[in-house]
């Protein structure tokens, strides 16, 4: 197989994605999608799990909440009803969480951000995992954040969740190497959208300065010096499942243009 060859993703490759209907998760899923994948993606919101469907015809989209795990279970019988199985596992639901002091957030708040970021990531990896062990091509990706690698003042939920994912991804990838499952986590930078625009506005709302002058701190911390896109993110994620990266697993993989501190 030449070099070239293994950059091709494998058609027919069955993929689920968790938050899949709309953001980053949709981004990702029009790009296995694109790469001749059979995509099932879950969202919590209905009406876009529904708007999904209509745009990508013959894949298949489920309403679950993934902080219940009775309907992850449901993900799965779905999973293995329509698809008879599973090679990848996007591991990508999460919330931002609040922003504050630690002092003022609640225990609700805590909870929840662990709930949605952390439980929900093992839950999946917990039902994926035997119909991964059937697959000659098995991949677990789990969408964590560079707040897995940097400390994150006002956004401690968030980051805490962020760290334990990494930890939760490089302990898998031991566990199910000699499954010849692999394991890795992108680490997502300052993504451009709504998500992050409301996020700098919660910072700037903090400290009382316009949404400008706060986008415009936040560029400083990048060495690029430039957001990154959904897309960026996407590509990563479907050389991971390419031929090309059959060697790659237990890696926490940035794609931020290098963000130095947040």
């Amino acid at each position: 197989m030449s070099v070239l060859q293994r950059l091709v993703p494998y058609q027919g490759l069955r993929v689920l994605i968790s938050g899949g209907a709309a953001g980053i998760g949709e981004v990702l899923a029009a790009a296995y999608i694109e790469a001749g994948a059979r995509v099932h993606v879950c969202d919590v919101n209905e009406s876009a799990v529904a708007a999904f469907a209509e745009r990508y015809p013959g894949t298949v989209a489920t309403r679950a909440d993934v902080g219940n795990g009775g309907q992850i279970a449901h993900v799965f019988k779905v999973q293995r009803e329509q698809f008879g199985g599973l090679d990848v596992l996007v591991n990508n639901a999460g919330i931002a969480g609040p922003t504050g002091g630690i002092d003022t957030v609640s225990d609700e708040d805590w909870q929840r951000t662990i709930d949605i970021n952390l439980t929900a990531q093992y839950r999946f990896a917990h039902h994926a995992v035997p119909l991964l062990r059937e697959s000659p091509h098995a991949h677990l990706i789990h969408i964590a954040s560079v707040a897995g690698r940097l400390g994150y003042a006002w956004r401690t939920p968030y980051a805490a969740t962020k760290w334990a994912i990494v930890g939760l991804m490089k302990s898998l990838a031991s566990e199910l190497g000699p499954d010849d499952i692999r394991v890795n986590a992108l680490l997502p930078g300052i993504v451009e959208g709504p998500r992050m625009d409301g996020v700098i506005r919660a910072r700037a709302e903090q400290l009382n300065v316009p949404f400008e002058e706060m986008r415009e701190e936040y560029l400083k911390k990048i060495s690029l010096k430039r957001m990154v896109t959904a897309e960026d993110v996407a590509a990563m994620a479907l050389f991971l499942c390419s031929p090309a990266a059959r060697n790659v697993t237990g890696q926490a993989i940035s794609v931020d243009g290098n963000v130095e501190y947040l």
